[in-house]
């Protein structure tokens, strides 16, 4: 650092040298050329009325609404010709391998086809087409098009019919290096806990976590933990050392981030599923905030716990206000109206805070 600020000074305190530098850098910058950047060529439009294998079908054009259409949609060339092949092999009930070939072409155009899609899955059934060669086609089609629904819906329909989910954690672990909290992904993920009773599966939760310790902010992860946990009650309430055991873990990730909302919305949602009164927590949150030392709260989100604590007993309205307050006015201002809607609650005869 000194040699450096050392270098600097003499350049700017000696004429010649500053001089020198100057002359060097434009020199730098009238000869120096950039590698070209490598062009992304399109692939050549494909066209089927000069295919000798499409020569016996009869395109159904796209009806518009006559011969001038109030509001027609400009689709290129290449997407309107192959649509139109497709109506006709529709209107054919045709079930093909260039059928399927014909779908692809389309998909890559236009990936949100919904008719496409479900017309291939048709296809698929029909022909017997090996399902594991369909996910081997549309897993790189899917980290293409990371957020379209189609694409997953049909994967869906693809396992569904495979009757197994192998594989699929690796191909959700691609999916997530791209996008950690992509609805679609973590949706899917749960069909398959759903699909294949993986409820119970310690592999699972052990993933869960996993996905935590990366991301302990990522409330996908966490609601995915949630529905793993509790998803399969089915009215049941959970065993109690399920409760302390989501607790504890709960409350150990609180620890590490006070002020991340998504442990404590998972530690309410414990509670609430545990029939369990927030009362429960009372001291666990009082080592975040404490009323009585307002300059030395950790965590909003704990004031929020320990107003709802304090609101459920009468000689503790006071202590509630006083949470309320701090709330509006210091430590989440922004909300201060809901915070301030709850304090006037607490007026009310029958509510709750």
């Amino acid at each position: 650092m000194i040699r450096s600020f050392g270098f600097v000074a003499n350049i700017f305190l000696s004429p010649i040298n500053f001089l020198g530098f100057i002359i060097t850098q434009l020199y730098i910058a009238l000869t120096y050329t950039p590698e070209p950047k490598p062009r992304r060529t399109m692939p050549p439009p494909k066209f089927y009325h000069d295919d000798a294998a499409w020569a016996d079908i009869e395109p159904l054009p796209q009806d518009e609404g006559g011969e001038h259409p109030l509001a027609s949609i400009a689709y290129t060339e290449e997407y309107s010709e192959a649509m139109s092949y497709l109506r006709a092999v529709m209107a054919n009930n045709e079930f093909s391998e260039r059928v399927l070939g014909l779908t692809e072409h389309i998909i890559n155009m236009n990936p949100a086809h919904y008719t496409v899609w479900l017309y291939r899955s048709k296809t698929i059934a029909a022909i017997g087409k090996p399902l594991q060669e369909e996910i081997a086609w549309l897993n790189p089609t899917a980290l293409r098009h990371l957020k379209n629904y189609q694409i997953w819906h049909h994967r869906q329909t693809i396992i569904d019919a495979l009757g197994s989910p192998d594989g699929e954690a690796e191909f959700i672990a691609q999916m997530l290096e791209k996008d950690e909290k992509n609805y679609h992904v973590w949706s899917y993920r749960q069909w398959l806990v759903k699909r294949f009773d993986l409820f119970d599966k310690p592999e699972e939760l052990q993933w869960t976590e996993s996905m935590i310790d990366a991301d302990i902010r990522n409330n996908s992860a966490w609601n995915h933990r949630y529905y793993l946990v509790f998803g399969n009650l089915e009215g049941r309430p959970p065993s109690d050392s399920v409760v302390q055991r989501e607790l504890e873990y709960t409350k150990d990730a609180i620890r590490k981030t006070p002020q991340n909302q998504s442990p404590w919305n998972y530690l309410t949602g414990v509670l609430s599923v545990a029939q369990l009164p927030k009362s429960t927590v009372m001291s666990f949150a009082s080592e975040f905030a404490d009323i009585e030392a307002p300059d030395h709260v950790y965590s909003s989100h704990a004031l929020d716990i320990l107003a709802d604590i304090y609101a459920q007993d009468e000689t503790q309205k006071e202590s509630a206000v006083k949470a309320l307050d701090l709330l509006a006015t210091k430590y989440d201002p922004i909300r201060a109206k809901y915070w301030n809607f709850r304090k006037a609650q607490l007026n009310q005869p029958s509510a709750t805070a």
